[in-house]
């Protein structure tokens, strides 16, 4: 028999590798001559990072970058170096937890784009980057000047930074853009839908948790407005209407239109690089999980995303969780054959969240299950 086993971080509990390794532990506890194949898994969201580097044996690259309001910051990226290929979240550099105020009109995405320029330096020509989680609405001026680029007003001066620099933008220069740009390949795990501009834009829906204030909404998404349209003439192109160009602030419209980045849901990117798939080809199970599966699993979470693939294949997936929800039946309808919760009797949560518990609970689990299977 083979099992593949693609689970996701219990947050605060397991990293997924923890959660995969358990698992593993357990099926060979039941099974063993089984082959077990322990893949990482994450949504694109908080954690992809960690994952990323721990089951493709990456590389942590810390770093001292630029802070959303100016300060500075210690952050860290993924280098995958036989495939030349950088993981990084966006929250790392500019993402809300940083934020000791909420400022829009001051936070920054330069951060990140110091984040991008230290690994085009150290040979990084491929850009796997979530962008969930950010503290800016800024268009990504930061991040793209920090890659070289310049943003002049109605004189020549420079706009400065933050949503502050968005309506004065009249000209945009790139005769100091960074060269290495011009082979590097940019996937963005973006989840959210929005455009860049009105209503369900980045300002108006996304603004508030940052510090947008009602009276700032209409005067903010109009300056965004008018940055998106002095982009396009620039570069001869429609993007601020797109599916995901108001994520992050408008990160995802700077990554659309100055570095041709492709915007993909964050668990089919991250299936795509982890070798889940190849694995799932000859499988005869599939085992996923998270830390509390209901119907939100359905949105777009690692377990559905694994469950779907394995279905490509003819596989079964059976998932494990350390609670699930009343309305977890969903996941049932979206491609999980079958889920069973891990906590074995009662405990309070910070019990059952302990790390060498979980592992337990994980482990004896999926025994049970497997002895039957």
């Amino acid at each position: 028999m083979k099992a593949v086993v693609a689970v996701d971080s219990f947050k605060g509990s397991m990293t997924s590798m923890q959660a995969g390794n358990a698992v593993k532990r357990g099926i060979l506890s039941a099974c063993p001559n089984a082959e077990v194949v322990v893949c990482p898994v994450a949504d694109g969201g908080e954690g992809t990072t960690d994952a990323l580097i721990e089951g493709l044996g990456g590389e942590k690259i810390s770093l001292t970058a630029t802070g959303p309001y100016g300060d500075f910051v210690a952050c860290y990226y993924g280098w995958l170096s036989k495939q030349k290929t950088a993981v990084m979240e966006m929250a790392s550099a500019a993402g809300i937890t940083l934020a000791k105020e909420r400022n829009p009109l001051r936070a920054s995405t330069r951060g990140v784009g110091e984040m991008i320029a230290d690994a085009l330096k150290r040979g990084c020509r491929n850009f796997i980057i979530g962008i969930g989680g950010s503290a800016t609405n800024d268009g990504g001026i930061g991040m793209l000047k920090a890659l070289g680029y310049s943003f002049l007003d109605e004189k020549g001066q420079d706009v400065g930074e933050g949503a502050q620099a968005l309506g004065k933008v009249m000209k945009i220069g790139g005769d100091k853009r960074n060269p290495l740009l011009e082979q590097a390949h940019f996937q963005i795990a973006c989840d959210v839908t929005n455009p860049l501009c009105g209503v369900n834009g980045a300002t108006y829906i996304f603004g508030p948790q940052k510090g947008v204030v009602e009276e700032q909404k209409q005067p903010l998404d109009e300056a965004m407005h008018h940055y998106a349209e002095v982009v396009e003439q620039h570069f001869h192109c429609d993007a601020m209407n797109q599916a995901g160009a108001g994520a992050a602030g408008g990160l995802g419209f700077a990554f659309l239109t100055f570095l041709g980045g492709e915007l993909i849901p964050g668990v089919s990117l991250v299936l795509s690089v982890n070798g889940l798939e190849k694995e799932l080809q000859d499988a005869d199970i599939a085992v996923t999980g998270e830390g509390k599966l209901d119907a939100q699993s359905v949105m777009g979470k690692a377990p559905i995303g694994v469950a779907r693939l394995a279905k490509k294949y003819g596989v079964k997936t059976v998932a494990f969780a350390g609670s699930i929800g009343d309305d977890a039946g969903e996941c049932n309808r979206a491609g999980i054959d079958a889920f069973f919760p891990i906590v074995r009797g009662v405990t309070t949560l910070d019990e059952a969240m302990e790390t060498e518990k979980a592992e337990k609970n994980m482990e004896a689990a999926v025994e049970q299950v497997f002895r039957l299977l």
